[in-house]
């Protein structure tokens, strides 16, 4: 026997059992979890459960969380005397406790992998995570101290008998609301921490990627079921997020609520564990399964345009005038036109299926990709005709199993999984058509088709919408409010002035331009002040 046998009798000899503390000893045990590195597998973790059972014929412990190793930034063991770190304090000062807290919690640290602390990392954190959740309490502070000529809006939370009438996109944030806090509370419950700060990271970028970009009029009208809703779920969500960033939620919490704290607050139950009834907050974050899908269907959309545009390297702001999407549930999808048309930038928008593509100019084209190095062992020279026929199109798909069955001179040879990749696109009919526009599938099916060509009016635009964001950005600079209606003196070069002039009433009102000058120079240059 060696220091392992006291090592796994800590769960009673803590306690002096059984000479002292025999009740409080009885009621703790076995331990609710563990945690320790995945070296203790064979040995901490193995060794209490051999005298627990020895002795008392009961496992030492509920659940156990198993991390992996912290290495340094050099890829070594984390050591102190080696200093392969950042320094804590430093990081602490720099990006404050709940980038680092974060950063380990949702690494693959907690699933048994090893991480590499970097100070980059933890930077990311706060970029990906820390800051867009602030943002999102800036955003709705910003908006309601601004309301009511700046006397203020008093948001609250909504109440049940108002759901049902809110907007699509309010009822849609409720419900992704609500499915956060179940899978959260379920990946806490389970111990599976990383998983909890990834549903939490999903939830974020719903939030502020979609949602507040997407309402921002609503709230510049001071419509209060905006601000209702964005009050109900950021206090419920900073409840789920106490326990995974917990300065970060008790500053946005009590911001939000004038409460004490988030950390003596209850946890935001939707379901009540005794009755399985909704609770009253479930009772407003309420799930609406169709509208979920469907407004993922459209994010899909969005995504994929998005990265075509990037792709064929087009700004955001640039119009483009025709996006063609092809779907299997059309009417879900096309009650979001503007929506898409908004956040697109495109002018038109087509909706189609597959059986009715030929009928919208679009045909559907299937492309067969070996994998020679997968399919090269099992295939052997076969696998040089394989390639042949996926590029001559002399394949078929065999109708019961779904795999490509290609021709070759010795007969047809059926590929098996990972061996092949399939891809369906669509594209124009007309053959100058199909070369102005790029296409792109969907995760859960269906395509895009983004018609990328420009002309003087799309490219005048283009420009215009440019100028704007340089205005927005002279307005920042000159720390003017939201609501600052200004003088604007627009110096820009003779061959744009035009373009300037098409769209002056664009640039006067998304600007708050009440009075509105252009200059010829030889660069633009943005005067704003305070009307």
């Amino acid at each position: 026997l060696d220091c392992w046998f006291e090592s796994g009798s800590m769960s009673f000899a803590q306690f002096h059992y059984p000479f002292e503390n025999k009740e409080k000893f009885e009621q703790h045990f076995p331990a609710d979890y563990i945690v320790e590195y995945i070296g203790q597998t064979r040995g901490w973790f193995y060794l209490l459960h051999v005298m627990a059972t020895a002795l008392f014929d009961r496992p030492a412990f509920k659940n156990v969380i198993c991390h992996g190793i912290v290495l340094g930034s050099d890829g070594q063991k984390m050591s102190k005397h080696l200093r392969n770190y950042p320094d804590v304090n430093g990081v602490f000062d720099k990006y404050g406790s709940d980038a680092m807290r974060w950063f380990l919690m949702s690494s693959p640290i907690l699933r048994g992998g090893n991480l590499i602390v970097t100070a980059e990392g933890i930077r990311d954190t706060v970029r990906q995570v820390m800051l867009p959740v602030w943002s999102s309490y800036y955003f709705f502070t910003l908006y309601a101290n601004a309301a009511n000529g700046g006397a203020g809006f008093d948001a609250r939370q909504l109440r049940t008998d108002e759901v049902a009438g809110l907007p699509q996109m309010d009822r849609y944030l409720l419900a992704r609301t609500r499915r956060l806090v179940l899978a959260a509370e379920k990946s806490l419950n389970e111990f599976a921490i990383s998983d909890a700060c990834d549903a939490v990271s999903d939830f974020i970028d719903v939030l502020t990627n979609w949602y507040i970009r997407n309402t921002r009029d609503r709230f510049w009208n001071e419509d209060a079921s905006a601000f209702n809703t964005l009050y109900t779920v950021l206090e419920a969500f900073m409840r789920v997020l106490a326990p995974l960033a917990p300065m970060e939620a008790e500053s946005v919490w009590r911001g939000l609520t004038g409460g004490e704290s988030v950390h003596l607050a209850d946890w935001p139950f939707v379901v009540d564990e005794k009755t399985g009834e909704d609770t009253e907050l479930g009772r407003v974050l309420v799930d609406d399964p169709a509208l979920v899908d469907a407004m993922e269907k459209v994010r899909e959309v969005v995504s994929g345009t998005l990265s075509l545009r990037k792709a064929a390297k087009i700004r955001v702001r640039q119009p483009l005038s025709k996006l063609t999407v092809v779907v299997e549930n059309v009417d879900a999808v096309k009650s979001y036109d503007e929506l898409l048309k908004s956040e697109l930038n495109i002018k038109n928008i087509e909706f189609s299926t597959l059986e009715d593509a030929a009928a919208h100019g679009l045909k559907i084209v299937h492309e067969l990709r070996v994998n020679a190095r997968v399919a090269g062992p099992r295939l052997g020279k076969q696998v040089q005709f394989a390639i042949k026929a996926s590029k001559s199109g002399d394949w078929h798909v065999d109708a019961a199993s779904g795999a490509p069955v290609v021709s070759t001179p010795s007969g047809d040879l059926a590929l098996v999984e990972g061996e092949y990749e399939l891809i369906n696109r669509v594209e124009e009919e007309n053959a100058t058509e199909a070369a102005a526009s790029v296409s792109a599938s969907l995760p859960t099916g269906g395509f895009v088709i983004l018609d990328t060509a420009l002309d003087a009016d799309l490219l005048a635009e283009g420009y215009a919408r440019d100028v704007i964001r340089s205005v927005q950005d002279a307005r920042k600079a000159a720390d003017l409010d939201i609501a600052d209606r200004i003088s604007l003196v627009l110096t820009v070069p003779a061959d744009d002035v035009a373009k300037v002039e098409q769209f002056r009433d664009l640039i006067a009102h998304e600007t708050l331009a009440t009075s509105f000058e252009v200059k010829e120079g030889a660069e633009l240059i943005v005067e704003v002040v305070k009307a």
